[in-house]
């Protein structure tokens, strides 16, 4: 696994989801130039509340503004994916979902703050741990959640001639 370092910081104007695909595509390409050899997948995820990107929480102040503002409210998760192949064709896709959260109660931030699951997460929380407990309803893709849209990137990947059968079926992975 490599990973490829690109400023995050959104253009100016720049909306959630061409962020998040944007930042997909680079993080392919310039892998892909070192790994010439290799199918390379890369992603990124953006959490929006409207038009505002909210960020991928580093310290407890930023957790905490990110569960205030997604508390007993709705929001969207873009997750753009990009493969780029041996050949150096390259495909990408934007997958959006929308998350309703509960509306939070201040024991829950807390409790949620000590875990420290949330570093680096966008948005603040990482929904296949405890932040589940908040989600009262999602519509879309929970993998795009995570972080990589899986029935997407395996569309793509077969698309792209890379065996994606025989690769679960390797791994041990039941179709």
């Amino acid at each position: 696994m490599c990973t490829a370092e690109v400023d995050e910081t959104p253009l100016r104007g720049e909306l959630p989801g061409h962020l998040a695909l944007r930042l997909a595509r680079e993080k392919a390409r310039r892998v892909a130039g070192s790994r010439v050899d290799a199918f390379v997948v890369a992603a990124d995820t953006v959490v929006a509340c409207g038009r505002r990107i909210l960020p991928k929480a580093n310290d407890e102040d930023e957790v905490r503004y990110c569960l205030d503002l997604l508390s007993g409210r709705r929001h969207r998760v873009f997750s753009g994916v990009a493969v780029v192949d041996t050949r150096r064709r390259a495909r990408s896709r934007l997958v959006t979902s929308t998350v309703a959260f509960k509306r939070l109660e201040r024991q829950e931030i807390d409790s949620y703050v000590a875990c420290g699951e949330w570093r680096g997460k966008a948005g603040g929380y990482a929904i296949q741990g405890r932040a589940a407990l908040f989600v009262r309803w999602l519509r879309g893709s929970f993998s795009g959640v995570v972080g990589l849209p899986l029935h997407e990137t395996a569309a793509m990947l077969s698309g792209l001639g890379y065996p994606v059968v025989e690769a679960q079926r390797r791994s041990g992975v039941e179709a």
